[in-house]
């Protein structure tokens, strides 16, 4: 066995993309949104989303076309669908990619916290903040993501001096105030 110092499946420099490097030097957020499907939670990490304020405040995401949230906010029988947002603090460091599949999460990734049910979807009991949104456009793909649009009709907030969970170079850190 070889240890390497860089990463074994990381593309080399001149192969690798610009847009993707000029995307990862953004301070991103990592939040949870989640759902329900009949009796079953589903839920998917996302940093890439969009809070739209105004008289009917909006929220706009990205997510992974082929992840089961994304699917369960598809129209059809899907009219009504609501969407949970939680963000996520220094202390959930563990749950997104145990939530986007890239880690081990021993009885489903719910099982790493401890979750309130809303009616909109599961949210995180110590998040430094939620939000509820009833899907408004969901489906419309946009590069390799599918765009997913909603109505905020609930926030709540968590301590204000909680560090934030924030995402750059493929890396998680925690963000302070």
């Amino acid at each position: 066995m070889t240890i390497h110092s860089d990463h074994p499946f990381l593309p080399p420099e001149g192969e690798r993309s610009p847009l993707r490097r000029f995307r990862g030097r953004m301070i991103a957020p990592v939040s949870l949104w989640t759902a329900y499907v009949g009796a079953r939670r589903v839920g998917w990490t996302v940093s890439s989303l969009l809070v739209a304020d105004g008289p009917a405040p909006m929220l706009v995401g990205l997510l992974d076309p082929d992840a089961d949230l994304t699917e369960a906010l598809q129209p059809g029988d899907a009219d009504g669908r609501t969407v949970a947002v939680s963000l996520l603090g220094g202390q959930h460091r563990h749950l997104p990619d145990a939530f986007a599949g890239l880690a081990p999460a021993p009885g489903g990734p719910f099982r790493l916290g401890e979750w309130r049910e809303t009616p909109y979807g599961p949210v995180l009991a110590d998040a430094p903040g939620w939000l509820g949104a009833q899907i408004a456009e969901p489906g419309t793909t946009l590069g390799w993501s599918t765009l997913v649009t909603a109505r905020i009709e609930q926030v709540e907030l968590g301590d204000s001096d909680a560090d934030l969970l924030g995402h750059l170079r493929g890396r998680y850190f925690s963000i302070a105030p």
